[in-house]
């Protein structure tokens, strides 16, 4: 993919966000958690998507979401997994950081952390951001210790300046290799800019980009399962 057409796409996601306050950041009630699963010992299998709209899947039927077609992956190999779908449009590192807990209520055995992208779209500090996501990582292996983790990357586009750009795309790598996490280098690979493959606002992915995205998640979490 072209990085300048991946970048202008984003580009046009912060434009919209912040400017128009358009469905892209509109509050969404956070999706219901799924019925746990158990292996043959009793023991929780719960898959934790924690996100933004791209894990939600905003404008989309919710079985067409990536976080369900993972399920059916999961459903098609007889794995004792359910996934949950924590996605939140609009949401931030910050209020993620308070959502957390709430989500944690219930036990997870692996946990998929999706976050940041409205940080950057709002050029706030990626220090600040990427202390929000530590916590949010700091929460969850405090409450699961032994909980499997994957970091799904995200980047921003040039208008924000090359330090600011290059210092929140090293967030998500970084923080990978700090805690030990499975790293999924650019969730959007592959649709990012890409027309057919996303809907009318240029921004959120259709059903056929979410299957992108499934594949672009898959390859990286079917190894922990």
């Amino acid at each position: 993919m072209s990085s300048i057409i991946l970048l202008g796409m984003l580009s046009a996601c912060g434009n919209s966000q912040n400017s128009d306050k358009t469905a892209a950041i509109a509050k969404a009630k956070p999706a219901e958690a799924a019925p746990m699963a158990t292996d043959i010992n009793g023991k929780i299998q719960n898959i934790l998507f924690f996100g933004t709209s791209l894990t939600a899947g905003y404008g989309l039927d919710p079985a067409e979401a990536y976080p369900a077609l993972i399920q059916k992956k999961i459903d098609s190999l007889d794995l004792p997994y359910k996934v949950i779908n924590g996605g939140l449009s609009g949401e931030t590192s910050a209020a993620g950081k308070s959502r957390i807990d709430w989500l944690l209520k219930q036990p997870i055995a692996v946990f998929v952390l999706e976050l940041g992208a409205n940080d950057g779209l709002r050029g706030l500090s990626v220090t600040e951001t990427s202390a929000n996501l530590q916590a949010v990582i700091d929460k969850v292996k405090a409450k699961y210790p032994n909980v499997k983790m994957v970091m799904a990357g995200m980047q921003m586009p040039p208008n924000m300046g090359e330090k600011y750009t290059a210092d929140f795309k090293a967030v998500f790598s970084n923080l990978a290799q700090k805690n030990q996490m499975v790293f999924v280098p650019f969730l959007l690979e592959g649709v990012g800019g890409v027309a057919r493959l996303n809907q009318e606002d240029g921004i959120h992915p259709t059903a056929e980009g979410q299957q992108i995205l499934a594949e672009n998640v898959w390859k990286k979490l079917k190894a922990e399962l």
